[in-house]
């Protein structure tokens, strides 16, 4: 998958995906690959964020303003973390045209 974003794209959830509370994060099941995966809780806040479309440098900002990390690693970690989600069929780019 090529994964090119650029800060003004937005980002939604997938409708593949249910989500439960697991421990201080959430657990995620891949209702088409029936694949489990785990987010720490800033991962289950992101995945809240994107429930409904956000633009990756909104969903960056409100990582900053509730953690306390350094910008460039929120960089790389919140985008690690969009392409995993997208990679694995759990999110994917979306046109903000259609919101």
């Amino acid at each position: 998958m090529n994964w090119n974003p650029s800060e003004h794209d937005y980002i939604i959830a997938t409708g593949d995906a249910v989500a439960c509370e697991f421990g201080d994060g959430i657990a995620l099941l891949n209702l088409k690959s029936n694949i489990y995966y785990s987010l720490n809780g800033v991962g289950a806040f992101i995945w809240e964020l994107i429930r409904e479309p956000k633009s990756i440098a909104d969903i960056r900002g409100a990582v900053l303003e509730r953690y306390n990390v350094d910008a460039e690693r929120c960089k790389a970690d919140v985008d690690a973390l969009l392409k995993g989600l997208a990679e694995n069929g759990l999110a994917r780019l979306h046109d903000e045209a259609l919101v």
